[in-house]
């Protein structure tokens, strides 16, 4: 096993099943921590299993491992004989996992997933009603309604009379879309001491994507990772997603991420940057300057002055901190002043719940 990770703590499921569904879900964690890498997964998991009994002698590894195959979550790799690879379907797997259904207030732009308080010739049918007013259409009138009016305000006589304010209107809600970033930190300290940051970073990533391919298909998501430089990624890329030997270049993160936002046509933007760890270093003609010693005023100027230009262009930043580095602390207070933002200074363990909430709270806009 690689030094640094410890599974002291786990407590195996008091359930009694011991077959695949407890490995699987055990396995899935163990191929994020691993980055996709099966192999390791797996030997992790039988090294569980010798700690805390997992299988029996009516299920064992191997016979999950035949499972997996055969149920589309792992194939043999073809860049290793005898190694597998984890299929797009495990990948989704992983996603899924973190899902909820979050809904919020918008300002209207064009037509997406989200609902907002504005009503009128909107995407949905609300079950609100509300009086007839000048300038509804005939598609929003209920005539069930309308004529129940007419006949308790003007009786049941032959002359049946259905007049201006009988009429009710079934309420209608714009949906809207939104744009947003996610940076995700990969230099060196996202694992350093053995403390493993980066998982539940990946986890949220993964989860977040997921959360807006199924329940809001029209919004846009762009994924970013920064060290030294920064580069776009896919989504189906994050479970493959490693640290490296990477300074903290948060200026080329932000500059990546609004050139991403700016080609996006909508009003609704933000960026979400999840670090351990302070600006320490910027692209310069010629190579890149680094200091990782406290807070570099050349450093941090810049990456304020970003916040500013973020704040002009109405793109909220929230940074979730997940290190109690008083540097850190320090900068996160200026960067979010400037901006106008939000920070979270989470532990590991709460990161997910945090940032969904934010999530949520990001479209609760005042409109």
């Amino acid at each position: 096993m690689s030094a640094g990770f410890r599974f002291r703590d786990f407590v195996p499921e008091e359930s009694p099943e011991k077959g695949f569904e407890t490995l699987f879900k055990l396995f899935m964690q163990l191929v994020t921590i691993t980055s996709g890498d099966v192999g390791e997964a797996l030997s992790w998991l039988s090294e569980l299993d010798k700690q805390y009994g997992l299988t029996d002698d009516q299920y064992g590894i191997g016979n999950f491992i035949e499972d997996l195959k055969k149920k589309g979550y792992i194939d043999d790799d073809p860049q290793k004989q005898g190694s597998f690879q984890i299929t797009a379907k495990s990948e989704q797997n992983i996603r899924k996992s973190a899902l909820e259904e979050i809904f919020g207030k918008l300002k209207k732009s064009s037509s997406g997933n989200h609902r907002t308080p504005h009503t009128g010739q909107g995407d949905e049918m609300s079950t609100d009603m509300r009086e007839f007013r000048f300038g509804d259409t005939l598609e929003q009138i209920s005539m069930t309604e309308s004529i129940r009016n007419a006949q308790l305000n003007h009786g049941l006589g032959d002359d049946f009379m259905l007049a201006e304010g009988d009429l009710e209107v079934r309420e209608t809600e714009h949906k809207s879309q939104t744009a947003t970033v996610l940076m995700i930190d990969i230099s060196h300290s996202m694992i350093l001491y053995g403390e493993d940051r980066i998982t539940p970073a990946k986890k949220v990533a993964m989860a977040l994507a997921e959360l807006v391919k199924q329940k809001y298909p029209k919004d846009f998501l762009d994924v970013l990772v920064f060290g030294n430089d920064a580069w776009q990624i896919q989504v189906k890329d994050l479970p493959y997603l490693e640290v490296g030997p990477y300074h903290t270049n948060t200026v080329a993160g932000l500059e990546l991420a609004l050139d991403l936002l700016r080609k996006r046509k909508t009003p609704n933007k933000q960026i979400f940057m999840i670090t351990d760890g302070k600006p320490t270093c910027l692209k310069e003609a010629g190579g890149y300057y680094k200091n990782s010693f406290g807070l570099d005023r050349k450093v941090v100027n810049k990456t304020l002055n970003l916040a500013a230009a973020a704040r002009r262009l109405k793109v909220p930043i929230t940074t979730f901190m997940i290190a109690q580095d008083p540097y850190l602390k320090q900068f996160v207070e200026e960067f979010t002043e400037v901006n106008q933002g939000k920070a979270y200074y989470s532990s590991l363990k709460g990161l997910g719940h945090l940032i969904f909430e934010d999530y949520k709270k990001n479209r609760r806009k005042s409109l």
